[in-house]
């Protein structure tokens, strides 16, 4: 990817709330979306992160056919901060077939698949009318937002476990710079379901409270659920001031399953890489990866040590929207442009000092500051590794 890429649009919605105004709000209020979880048929007394009325959106009836829990969730955001008029905006003058949508889901609409076997037949046969390719397959959440909004360019479906949402950024980076198209949507969209909450319970990955990642007793994650937007374009054909995609690394290091490796080895490359796409110079702020787990966020202070030391504050903002899986990633790039715009390094939420053995500055409490660029992280099972690095000019 040659940066920087502008993103004149973002929009994100999760339990932190329903646009960018009501994300920027509970984070200068460090007001949490975390609850404890009244999904039924769920492992008991966890925490979501979970965003009420989903059940009552409706897709527009000619795409009634994609109607699923994480459409619903694409729907809702689509709806959000004028988003969906951006993008038509840049399909009518880019032309819609030179518009693409890069979107990353872990699990896209499963939800309707667990529905649909629990009322299967005695022979075993699934209900007439549950559609698999426009709910539960991957590429039915790139496939809805391209309807939806009128687009005809290439439809791209990640699904890079919790790196997916930000290496959608990647992937959309690439095609504009191949000349591919001239705008992208990218981003992420994950929702709850059985299999993501009784997957995590039998890891013993789960925290019996609101996740609390830094601290020194954190003691899992919670599972949440969200959806990120940004429409991705050459900084020469976006508005003056839109913040920029500088950057963006990945790597794959392949350590474990689902362990990270302990010395942070792919995390270092791939926010080394990131760092040199964007440039190289400092960093304000680093938006963690940080899901709370004993292993991963030990890692992360270790790999953030290498390159920093404890010169760069640094955070996790899952405590409010607990860990939203291949959404992560999105979400907290349109975070890290409201750090970027507001000045504002949001520390984490119901800490009271960050885990001494990472040797980094963990910010605990909110601070105003000048934020010019900030690096997210996101970092997967498999040893999936991605990092962006957004900021200003």
């Amino acid at each position: 990817m040659v940066p920087p890429l502008a993103m004149p649009a973002l929009t994100a919605t999760s339990a932190m709330g329903v646009g960018v105004e009501a994300t920027r709000a509970a984070l200068h209020a460090r007001r949490g979306g975390l609850a404890p979880c009244d999904l039924p048929g769920m492992p008991p007394g966890i925490w979501i992160g979970r965003v009420p009325g989903l059940e009552e959106v409706a897709l527009p009836a000619e795409l009634a056919r994609y109607d699923c829990r994480n459409n619903r969730l694409a729907e809702l955001a689509l709806c959000q901060d004028g988003f969906d008029a951006a993008v038509r905006e840049a399909a009518a003058r880019f032309g819609a077939h030179r518009v693409a949508v890069v979107l990353g889901t872990s699990t896209a609409g499963i939800a309707e698949t667990e529905a649909a076997y629990a009322r299967r037949a005695e022979d075993g046969t699934l209900p007439e009318g549950f559609d698999f390719a426009h709910t539960h397959d991957l590429h039915a959440l790139p496939r809805y937002v391209r309807a939806r909004l009128g687009l005809r360019g290439p439809a791209v479906s990640i699904s890079t476990a919790c790196t997916s949402g930000a290496r959608s950024f990647v992937e959309a980076g690439a095609l504009i710079a191949a000349g591919i198209c001239d705008a992208a949507v990218a981003g992420g969209v994950d929702t709850l379901c059985r299999m993501t909450l009784h997957g995590f319970n039998a890891l013993e990955l789960l925290s019996k409270a609101a996740c609390r990642p830094c601290a020194e007793d954190r003691d899992g994650i919670s599972i949440g659920e969200a959806a990120g937007f940004a429409l991705l374009m050459r900084a020469e054909d976006a508005p003056a001031g839109s913040p920029l995609l500088l950057g963006a690394g990945a790597s794959a290091d392949g350590h474990h399953m689902s362990s990270p490796h302990p010395e942070g080895l792919g995390a270092v490359a791939a926010m080394r890489a990131a760092l040199e796409a964007a440039g190289g110079g400092p960093v304000d702020y680093i938006n963690l990866h940080g899901t709370g787990t004993r292993a991963n966020d030990a890692m992360e202070g270790v790999a953030v040590r290498t390159l920093f030391g404890n010169a760069v504050p640094c955070s996790s903002t899952k405590g409010w929207t607990g860990h939203t899986l291949g959404a992560s990633g999105a979400l907290e790039a349109v975070i890290a442009a409201i750090c970027v715009a507001d000045g504002l390094v949001p520390g984490c939420l119901g800490v009271e000092a960050g885990d001494p053995a990472f040797g980094v500055d963990v910010a605990t409490e909110n601070r105003a500051a000048p934020v010019r660029r900030v690096l997210s992280n996101s970092f997967g099972f498999g040893g999936s590794n991605c990092a962006l690095v957004i900021g200003r000019a």
